[in-house]
């Protein structure tokens, strides 16, 4: 937490007089890594704040940890489905192509 810097900037964008003139935007900065975080999803400025928090903790995880790190391993388990399935799909048609060959 000490080595967060926090400040609320005014909101940008679609949301109208109401996100421009509040103060809701949230901008976390990581002193240490220089790593500057802005969140803008919602028009609470709690839910921006844990909001960029989260985004922030997944940055300097993905910074320190590099290829063990938590958003790394999601990726190669992601992969490694995505290639499975479509290993398998390769699989079926050719075997169902196999099977209309011998039948003709």
């Amino acid at each position: 937490d000490s080595d967060i810097e926090e400040s609320y900037l005014k909101g940008s964008g679609p949301g109208g007089q109401k996100i421009n003139k509040t103060s809701s935007a949230v901008q976390l900065k990581h002193i240490p890594t220089g790593i500057v975080v802005k969140s803008q999803a919602t028009r609470s400025r709690s839910q921006n704040r844990k909001i960029a928090r989260e985004i922030l903790a997944e940055k300097i995880d993905n910074l320190q940890n590099g290829d063990q790190s938590r958003a790394a391993i999601v990726g190669d388990v992601k992969r490694k489905k995505a290639a499975s399935a479509s290993k398998k799909s390769k699989r079926k048609y050719r075997q169902l192509e196999e099977e209309k060959e011998n039948d003709e």
